[in-house]
């Protein structure tokens, strides 16, 4: 009997082992193929995908007019981004024309020049229309939104800035700042978005640590984001090799920018005093967004223009407890209304798609979606070009959701093989805790015989 037993707690020991070793061979297998299909895979070569053979700048935006975007001498061009090969934010994200609800009654009133476009829920994230979401353009003053989000997470508002003639020798629209000036971070924020000041931009940039440091931790956040479509080339949205980003990518960033109760508080400020430097007396700064106190519920927004650009334009606005915003790139003012025009016409069709609850078209999603990259496509990279030596192409590692939790060792059956093993080890217990006992008794029998 004794005999029996042991081969039973053998065999017991000897198949939970065989289990879990099958278990944890087949873990690989397990983790690759998680329940919640998150993942987005991406060419190497731009090979569009969906309907994008038909859509125009899928991989990159349209060739430039000037000289802006020529790398320096002996600098290699940078290569176009991966395209990934399912669109974030879902299948129709990857459509190229006006991407509408089915069956919505809702409509547009008046043209919109934008070759691309997205209409969103900022609070829900749900897109609620959009045009060549994903086309690649020129985000011109627009990714200042990416600097400000990094501002906002390391500087301190109060942290006083003293102007540099660096600062007031940067290209295009200046705020006014000028050598021995004392500014404030916040100020400086402010001066950013409400007046596109690209000395401030430099200034804060310096802060971050020069530009090629913030311009890094710029294409991070873009990454962390989901924004796969986006590179900075540089801090305040001129032209340089590489620059890139979508109205898809830009309105996930507005919608992290909105979170920030520094963001929003510069966006709807309507003007701010300004100090002067030296001989030069201070004066009124006043926000460029045309909306700002014209549209019913206006949140506030952001601006932009170059060249090669031509007009962007990002804005919010609130009704009902509902804020809904805009995004549109290379717009075109010259044969149309003003880029806030239009914009407040999108507004419009927004809030109207909102109203009679219209299928979301897709989504802005919460983080970057997890990237494998598919192998070489056969299309060679073109010689003297880089991925670009501000950011990485793959994006940050994904936040883990709830769906992921389950994804361990032991692949999705990690609690069924611990209740076992707890119930197996429970069994052989007993077994060995019974034979001890019959032991135990059969001895004391014995000596009672004696």
């Amino acid at each position: 009997m004794r005999f029996a037993a042991r081969r039973t707690v053998t065999a017991l020991l000897v198949s939970l082992c065989a289990l879990i070793a099958s278990a944890v061979l087949a873990a690989p297998g397990a983790v690759a193929a998680p329940k919640s299909p998150r993942k987005a895979q991406q060419t190497t070569g731009g090979t569009p995908t969906q309907n994008s053979a038909q859509c125009q700048n899928h991989d990159r935006p349209p060739p430039p007019v000037d000289t802006s975007e020529e790398p320096k001498p002996g600098e290699p061009t940078p290569k176009p981004l991966p395209v990934p090969a399912e669109p974030v934010g879902g299948t129709r994200m990857g459509e190229c024309g006006v991407v509408s609800p089915v069956g919505a009654k809702a409509a547009i009133a008046g043209d919109v020049t934008s070759a691309s476009w997205v209409v969103a829920d900022l609070d829900s994230g749900e897109v609620l229309a959009a045009k060549d979401p994903h086309a690649r353009e020129r985000p011109a003053s627009l990714i200042k939104t990416l600097l400000a989000i990094a501002v906002i997470r390391e500087l301190r508002p109060e942290q006083v800035v003293t102007g540099t003639q660096a600062d007031a020798d940067q290209e295009g629209t200046k705020v006014g700042m000028g050598p021995g000036g004392q500014y404030t971070v916040r100020l400086l924020l402010h001066a950013l978005l409400m007046r596109s000041g690209n000395d401030a931009a430099h200034a804060l940039s310096t802060l971050l640590g020069g530009e090629q440091a913030t311009l890094e931790k710029m294409n991070a956040l873009a990454a962390e984001l989901g924004a796969l479509d986006t590179r900075a080339a540089t801090p305040s949205g001129l032209d340089g090799p590489g620059m890139s980003s979508s109205a898809y990518d830009l309105s996930l960033v507005f919608r992290a920018a909105v979170k920030h109760k520094e963001f929003v508080e510069a966006i709807s400020t309507k003007s701010i005093d300004f100090p002067g430097y030296a001989n030069k007396p201070g004066y009124k700064v006043v926000n460029d967004n045309k909306l700002l106190g014209r549209y019913q519920g206006f949140v506030g927004g952001k601006t932009g223009f170059t060249d090669d650009a031509r007009h962007t334009y990002m804005g919010a606005a609130e009704r009902g407890g509902k804020r809904v915003g805009v995004v549109m790139m290379r717009g075109e003012t010259a044969t149309g209304a003003p880029l806030s025009d239009q914009g407040a016409k999108l507004l419009d069709y927004g809030f109207a798609l909102a109203a009679e609850k219209s299928k979301p078209v897709g989504v802005l999603v919460d983080h970057a979606p997890d990237v494998q990259q598919k192998p070489n496509t056969g299309l060679s990279n073109t010689p003297g070009t880089t991925d670009s030596p501000n950011a990485p192409t793959t994006p940050a590692p994904a936040a883990i959701s709830t769906a992921d939790l389950d994804r361990s060792a032991f692949g999705s059956y990690g609690i069924p093989l611990v209740a076992l093993a707890a119930v197996a080890i429970l069994v052989a217990f007993g077994i060995w805790f019974r034979q001890k006992r019959a032991r135990a008794a059969r001895a004391r029998r014995i000596a009672a015989g004696g």
